[in-house]
């Protein structure tokens, strides 16, 4: 019988195995607080299991995609967009040989920021801090894994490792920020992370228009408008003719998400032959994005999400419910800066004004290694930022409709 692999034992066949510009585990930049190395996974793999069980991550199941979780119970949420791309990032990565691990945790990760009630939620918030520098969920989702998760007894947050920390200030843009000094002379990002910003547009594109066809936000017969709609139909239709209605737009869907990841996949493998890209270095310095679809299905794309913007995210239905989000939001963040007694006190402990209001920390809780910030609005705008739709929705409620029925 043999022994059970260890560690070691998978770094070797990282080696074997990747190619020489997917990122290998035994070269990350590590960890902010020291750790021992675990026996027998590497350090993207605790990674990726760290933040499937974080509370952030849980949350994403009442979280806003495009519609709110009240308008049936089957359309995706962030946590199940989250999973679709996990799945996207995975194959294309194996495909690739790059390192699978770090692509499914940044994959797992990349929308741990969002707030409440979608984009709307975000432009709320964002609003709401103008004054004291906006709001961007990227940047959110790096201080949620760093600073709010409360997980481990010896240091705050999650304790990820730099490259999965580092994707998300590579996909705000925002290296100006002070959380983001760390990360600004790294140079482009690796492929891993660029295969889970591209595969995320293949996801939120197609099941966008899947679940604006099931709700009846539009129809197949208006897709037939769309080009990359129209021309999957007809590859459906060469191979399995026949179908219509519910089955047709399955199996539409389905061929809409197998041509983009196969396009992406030879488009990519091209651009890395055409600038002879040979290791990690070469990934950093290079000229442009090494991953990224061919002109062709760039256009098509575009044309489907020109037909989403007009026909779904500003139908009125989204439009009455992201309006909603947005005022729950406000009508929050002008109550708790008014009355900041009323946020939990773990919250109110990264406040630091808030010492005058409360007592000693509670046991366990970690203050060394913690921020503390003497922006109470950056502190509200944090709370309300991890709330699910439905608290935030109760929150309101108890707050301003004492009366109401729950």
């Amino acid at each position: 019988m043999s022994s059970p692999i260890t560690t070691a034992d998978w770094l070797d066949f990282e080696d074997r195995w990747l190619a020489p510009y997917a990122m290998p585990s035994r070269a990350s930049r590590g960890r902010r607080h020291s750790e021992p190395d675990h026996h027998f996974r590497t350090l993207y793999q605790r990674d990726r299991e760290r933040i499937v069980h974080c509370t952030a991550f849980r949350r994403m199941t009442g979280k806003t995609q495009v519609l709110v979780a009240t308008v049936n119970d089957h359309h995706r949420t962030r946590l199940t967009h989250t999973l679709e791309v996990t799945q996207l990032a995975r194959t294309v990565a194996r495909r690739l040989r790059l390192n699978e691990d770090l692509a499914e945790a940044i994959a797992l990760a990349h929308d741990i920021g969002h707030p409440p009630f979608g984009h709307a939620g975000e432009e709320a918030l964002n609003d709401c801090l103008k004054p004291h520098g906006g709001f961007d969920h990227n940047l959110f989702g790096l201080r949620r894994v760093d600073e709010l998760e409360e997980r481990y007894p010896r240091f705050p947050g999650l304790n990820l490792s730099f490259e999965v920390r580092e994707a998300f200030v590579q996909h705000s843009g925002r290296t100006d920020a002070l959380e983001c000094a760390e990360f600004r002379d790294v140079g482009r990002p690796l492929l891993e992370a660029q295969i889970a910003d591209v595969v995320d547009s293949i996801a939120y594109d197609t099941h966008d228009t899947d679940d604006a066809l099931g709700l009846g936000f539009i129809t197949l017969s208006e897709l037939r408008g769309v080009e990359f709609w129209a021309r999957a139909t007809e590859r459906v239709h060469s191979h399995t003719p026949g179908l219509s209605d519910g089955p047709l737009r399955v199996a539409v869907v389905r061929e809409l998400l197998a041509w983009q990841v196969t396009d992406l996949l030879e488009e990519t493998a091209n651009r890395l032959a055409c600038a002879n890209i040979r290791s990690v270095a070469d990934v950093r310095s290079a000229d442009g994005p090494l991953v990224g679809f061919t002109p062709e299905v760039r256009r098509m794309k575009a044309g489907l999400e020109r037909f989403l913007h007009e026909r779904v995210y500003k139908h009125h239905r989204v439009l009455r419910m992201t309006a909603s989000g947005r005022r729950i939001l406000q009508a929050l963040f002008v109550e708790y800066v008014r009355s900041p007694e009323l946020l939990p006190e773990k919250h109110l402990r990264r406040w630091t004004g808030a010492d005058t209001l409360i007592g000693p920390p509670p046991p366990g809780w970690v203050t060394t290694a913690r921020t503390p910030l003497s922006c109470l609005e950056r502190v509200v705008g944090d709370y309300l930022a991890g709330m699910t739709d439905r608290f935030a929705q109760l929150e309101y409620r108890r707050l301003f409709l004492p009366s109401t029925e729950l």
